[in-house]
């Protein structure tokens, strides 16, 4: 299906809207809004303009901008058609506005909120779906969509982060592979000719950087087409292999320094939305299902749904959760202490509150604890480098001297 973008009048109204429609092809989207009551006046396919497809990807900020307004709008008292109309007016992502118009669309023919939302389940993942639809049947659809706002919210904040914390060793790795190239490029040439001039023979380190220049130097198209083709035989099969994204989740869970950070990320993912699903007033087992998928790892997801078996034969969460592979010790304590007072979403809520605090923390010392480790491998690579160029000079000077 292509999507286009359309001008019509509306025969009983008179009036001329602009909107967007799914169609096979142009005439069909005609004949779409001749059946709908409207006269087409104009009628195009998106990203067919000068700038292709522009704005053609809802990214995590237009949804937590479109969830907020249309949260407030709500708990404001305005009917769900006309928040989504303002919502839809308001949106400055094009994708969002169009997705946006598509929810009113099909708001307006009849259909519930969930429904709406669940033709666009590419956008709107499981966690949020479920919440449109707990919050629609209980009448706290503006609460949800706070909660759904306030979470996505605080994932985007620590995945930024996250990312954040990466920038400093990928700066430094930068500067080490830029020194390498400049030694190998500009210096280890001048060595071996100086030694060629002298009719010395190069000493064994020394050498064996020659080689490596002189090998770059010769195949460094071979060189690029190799790492090209790693590069992106490793994105193939990470994205799209179920094997590649196991042996991606499971490094994430083992590598060093960062191995705790995600097992960290992961349980307070699990916890907060289980919180979220809890107090919306979704069902347990749904809740807890729910929470599973939206941890985002397969290897932990498979680890959790063990739990999920057990609550399924009738144990409790807390004993469900407890000595399980990657789910740390607070989580199940908490959901015990809640399951006594009757508070678990609230139980759970705080051992997510601690796990995000220390995560937190964590990513702010990330850089200071990698620190040390890239001045030593930096030390040791220069070292080579220098120690293969520059004493062979010396060496030379103080044979020349004696």
């Amino acid at each position: 299906m292509r999507r286009f973008n359309y001008k019509a009048r509306d025969k009983a109204s008179g009036r001329v809207i602009k909107g967007n429609i799914q169609a096979d092809s142009e005439q069909t989207a005609g004949k779409l809004l001749l059946e709908q009551g409207y006269i087409p006046q104009s009628i195009s396919e998106e990203g067919s303009g000068l700038f292709g497809k522009a704005d053609s990807r809802v990214t995590t900020k237009d949804r937590v901008m479109f969830t907020r307004q249309l949260s407030t709008l709500i708990g404001a008292g305005l009917p769900l058609a006309s928040s989504l109309r303002t919502v839809a007016e308001q949106a400055q992502n094009k994708a969002m506005k169009t997705v946006a118009e598509e929810i009113l669309t099909a708001v307006e023919s009849g259909k519930s909120l969930y429904e709406a939302f669940s033709a666009h389940s590419d956008i709107f993942n499981g966690v949020y779906l479920a919440l449109i639809q707990a919050g629609e049947k209980s009448g706290t659809l503006d609460l949800a969509l706070k909660r759904l706002a306030d979470q996505e919210e605080k994932d985007a904040a620590m995945m930024s982060k996250i990312k954040g914390a990466l920038v400093y060793p990928a700066i430094i790795l930068v500067v080490i592979i830029a020194v390498l190239a400049f030694m190998m490029i500009a210096v280890v040439p001048q060595v071996e000719a100086l030694y060629e001039d002298m009719g010395e023979q190069l000493p064994g380190l020394t050498q064996f950087l020659v080689n490596i220049t002189n090998f770059f130097g010769s195949f460094w198209w071979l060189v690029l087409i190799i790492v090209a083709a790693a590069i992106g035989g490793s994105i193939y099969f990470i994205k799209k292999t179920t094997a590649g994204r196991r042996v991606a989740d499971n490094f994430k869970l083992h590598a060093p320094i960062f191995g705790g950070l995600f097992k960290k990320l992961y349980v307070s993912r699990f916890a907060r939305t289980a919180e979220m699903m809890l107090a919306t007033g979704v069902p347990m087992l749904d809740s807890i299902t729910i929470s599973i998928d939206a941890v985002n790892n397969t290897i932990v997801e498979d680890e959790y749904r063990k739990s999920l078996e057990l609550i399924k034969g009738g144990k409790s969460l807390s004993e469900s959760l407890s000595d399980r592979n990657h789910m740390l010790p607070l989580v199940p304590q908490m959901a015990g202490i809640g399951e006594e007072s009757g508070k678990i979403d609230e139980m759970l809520g705080r051992a997510a509150l601690v796990y995000e605090n220390e995560l937190t923390d964590q990513v702010n010392n990330i850089s200071t604890m990698i620190e040390p480790i890239l001045m030593v491998c930096m030390a040791g690579i220069i070292g080579v480098v220098v120690g293969g160029t520059l004493l062979p000079i010396y060496s030379l000077v103080n044979s020349v001297g004696g």
